[in-house]
């Protein structure tokens, strides 16, 4: 079985392409520009280095967010687009999730952190079960990070982008015996949600294209803007 892995949520970007459980190839880029101007010709670079063709794809796997609004939506459209045929399965991956998997499995509480910006982060916090996968300890959310980071305790290792803006908060504020992952697990694998993916097609957890939606966590700004448009027309 072949599995198509794609991460749009964060700066970072990368797909993956595994046989089984095994990675055939990944490519990770980090760029100014937009996801959708990248995607399409790394997705058609990777299959051809490794000789693959679209048909073959059995799987495909990516990030549903939390995350940037339009690389999220860049991710579901892409998928959409490639699974019209009918002939693949879809799973949709926690972005968080992900995230937590670069440092799983490891015998402490997982923190992993996405700049939301407007001085909040997106978090949860995850163990890693007796199958070696992050399990949720406290549910994805997007937060000021003082709340959160102040009632965690016993021992927590933080990671993502969100660590950057919430380092000092998370000095000062967690009770916590606070680890940082290092530097190069700091950003979402392909690879990792190609695995996830995987992991959630045997259990039977994939996802109909048609009412395929992102997670988003919050509104989008034009939607917070209609939202209080009403609220004041009422």
């Amino acid at each position: 079985m072949f599995t198509l892995a794609l991460d749009t949520a964060s700066r970072t970007g990368g797909v993956a392409l595994l046989s089984e459980r095994e990675i055939v190839g990944e490519i990770t880029f980090r760029t100014d520009a937009n996801h959708a101007e990248i995607l399409l010709p790394a997705i058609e670079y990777l299959l051809s280095l490794c000789r693959i063709q679209v048909r073959d794809i059995d799987l495909l796997a990516f990030t549903s967010g939390p995350g940037s609004f339009t690389g999220v939506r860049i991710g579901a459209s892409t998928v959409k687009g490639l699974a019209l045929d009918g002939s693949k399965q879809v799973a949709a991956v926690s972005t968080l999730e992900a995230l937590a998997w670069n440092v799983s499995p490891c015998g402490i509480d997982i923190c992993p952190m996405l700049d939301a910006r407007k001085n909040e982060i997106y978090t949860g916090l995850y163990r890693t079960g007796p199958d070696g996968f992050p399990e949720v300890k406290e549910t994805e959310r997007v937060t000021e990070p003082a709340s959160f980071i102040s009632r965690l305790a016993g021992e927590v290792i933080f990671l993502g982008d969100g660590v950057r803006v919430s380092e000092n908060i998370i000095r000062n504020l967690c009770r916590a015996k606070v680890r940082f992952a290092p530097g190069h697990l700091q950003f979402v694998r392909a690879s990792a949600v190609g695995l996830l993916g995987i992991e959630k097609f045997l259990r039977g957890q994939t996802e109909d294209i048609i009412t395929l939606t992102p997670r988003y966590l919050r509104l989008s700004q034009a939607e917070e803007v209609r939202r209080n448009r009403f609220g004041r027309s009422e």
